[in-house]
């Protein structure tokens, strides 16, 4: 679904992103990506040392999640003007994570066009995994 600010309303719900079950093979693939190496994403043996049930997702990764829903919003009808997200539950292999949306305020200023989305990335409706919001400009 990509965006056209005439067609936005206030509360609307967009529709929702959802991402395949997280695998290992993922989470390591994550790390020599972004250079995060922490045992903790990518030893089961490591993780279980330190008190967790196995390897949980970088945080980051769910960001990631969110920032590509976002995108997929944009589109080539507007770019992002502004981002933010904090995490929340831990996101373990086999999650599915489902990114969605609110639209928060549609609203123009110095004559750009804009729209303010709610974010949330969830296992469940009851297990936020990261919040967030996003400030979109229409081109």
């Amino acid at each position: 679904m990509v965006l056209e600010f005439k067609e936005l309303t206030q509360g609307q719900m967009l529709d929702p992103l959802k991402k395949p079950p997280i695998t290992k093979v993922q989470l390591v693939k994550y790390a020599g990506a972004s250079g995060d190496f922490n045992p903790l994403h990518t030893d089961d043996e490591f993780a279980r040392s330190i008190g967790m049930d196995g390897v949980v997702a970088h945080g980051m990764l769910i960001m990631g999640f969110l920032g590509e829903y976002v995108m997929q919003l944009a589109g080539k009808t507007a770019e992002t003007a502004h981002f933010r997200m904090r995490f929340g539950a831990m996101t373990r292999p086999g999650d599915e994570i489902t990114c969605s949306a609110i639209v928060e305020k549609v609203y123009e200023e110095a004559g750009a066009q804009y729209v303010s989305l709610s974010l949330k990335a969830a296992k469940s409706p009851e297990e936020v995994v990261g919040s967030g919001q996003a400030t979109l400009r229409f081109l």
